[in-house]
């Protein structure tokens, strides 16, 4: 593979990568494996998932305002962050188009990417603690009944 074919399939992992960071993505579990083989969100709730058994779970409206509280807040992060992810997207991907490569403002520019990258995640799973400690202790156990009888 030449040198340029290895650039241009890195810098495309590397947009493609970026473009599903991107997508809004405050519902769901902070890996792609499933909840069942995930050690980490086998932990968490979606949203989704609480909001569409209220009632079975007994949600008070206490607890409903806080957890509509933390999501519009997360989304709010995360609208930046996809702005300044995007900024950051377009400016590697012009630091690619060079005849010449500065392969160390190119490395810093990707690392201001994945830093936002980083961050976007971060807040994703700052969100779904946030929720979990909203709940009881009962309502964490239910969940994940419900959770188990989904289907993937």
């Amino acid at each position: 593979m030449s040198a340029r074919s290895w650039t241009l399939t890195f810098a495309l992992l590397l947009v493609g990568g970026v473009g599903r960071a991107q997508q809004p993505q405050p519902t769901k579990p902070p890996s792609s494996q499933s909840p069942a083989t995930d050690p980490i969100g086998s932990k968490l709730f979606p949203p989704e998932l609480i909001m569409g058994h209220q009632e079975e779970l007994g949600i008070d409206e206490a607890q409903r305002t806080s957890i509509l509280k933390e999501i519009e807040k997360a989304q709010s992060q995360v609208l930046q962050l996809q702005w300044q992810m995007h900024a950051a997207t377009e400016q590697l991907a012009k630091a690619l188009d060079a005849p010449k490569i500065d392969e160390s403002k190119t490395l810093a520019q990707a690392d201001k990417l994945m830093t936002l990258e980083r961050d976007l995640k971060r807040t994703h799973l700052g969100m779904l603690i946030r929720i979990r400690n909203l709940l009881t202790d009962s309502q964490r156990a239910k969940l994940a009944e419900l959770r188990a009888k989904s289907p993937p």
